[in-house]
């Protein structure tokens, strides 16, 4: 990864609940610029306190950041709140979309605004969010709770698109959703990143499909960063073929069935 282009660089963090919970353990990953990186792993592997402690919503967890930094342009943004990293361009999609039930879409999209002052570009934006998501032009005067899982979904990403944002971390965009609706999500993830130039990180259980649309990758194990390389090499390693594919040995297994394997040693380092 050419370092001239790094927007986001995580340098060693560690991250402890409630004062004695050691969650992340010396996690560091790098983002560049205009591009889209997959950071997988299973259900509990720290993907998504990794995403909270960039975007520094872990206080609401009573979570913090106790060794590490983290950096955003060279810039030290551990101790920013979540209003200022959106003023700098960096918006957090949260893991179950939690759109505003009683709320319609079009009042959802618009909360993600709060941050801008100018309404034309407000306006203007609203209708490149529509241009992107057509679905939801047509459910706009729907409330969000009467929409599908890939309607609130496209809604979350959508909102955070308000912003104006030049990086957003998408945590878990596949949750709960039909294959296709998935396909769509990326197919849509991946023309932003080409059209608008907004970086992406993504926290996501979906291996395949993650790093079928993702330039690079980083695995995660037991808050540790286990393996990273580019998406092309993580998606051809016998390694991550095996445990994280559910290719290996011949035959197809599921994570469930892995996890109980003895990883190699070089994993455990």
């Amino acid at each position: 990864m050419n370092d001239s282009n790094i927007i986001l660089n995580v340098n060693g963090i560690e991250v402890i609940y409630n004062h004695v919970i050691l969650v992340l353990k010396g996690v560091s990953l790098q983002v560049p610029e205009r591009g889209i990186v997959a950071l997988l792993g299973g259900n509990g592997a720290g993907k998504t306190t990794t995403l909270r402690a960039i975007s520094n919503l872990l206080q609401g967890e009573r979570g913090e950041v106790t060794k590490g930094s983290i950096e955003l342009r060279g810039e030290r943004i551990e101790n920013l709140s979540p209003a200022d990293l959106v003023n700098r361009g960096v918006v957090q999609v949260m893991e179950g979309r939690h759109c505003f039930a009683h709320l319609t879409i079009e009042e959802n999209l618009m909360t993600g605004s709060y941050t801008r002052t100018d309404k034309g570009e407000i306006a203007a934006n609203l209708e490149k969010v529509y241009n992107y998501f057509p679905r939801l032009k047509t459910r706009r005067t729907s409330q969000a709770a009467y929409t599908s899982g890939g309607e609130q979904q496209m809604c979350a990403i959508g909102r955070a698109l308000m912003s104006n944002p030049n990086m957003v971390l998408l945590d878990e965009p596949s949750m709960g959703l039909a294959p296709q609706i998935v396909e769509e999500v990326f197919n849509i993830v991946k023309d932003l990143n080409e059209k608008e130039k907004v970086t992406f990180l993504i926290a996501e259980q979906n291996t395949n499909m993650a790093l079928k649309y993702a330039d690079y990758g980083y695995i995660m194990e037991s808050g540790r960063v286990v393996m990273d390389g580019a998406a092309e090499y993580l998606r051809t390693n016998e390694d991550v073929k095996e445990f994280y594919l559910g290719v290996g040995g011949g035959e197809r297994k599921s994570f469930k069935d892995v996890k109980s394997y003895k990883r190699r040693k070089r994993w455990l380092a």
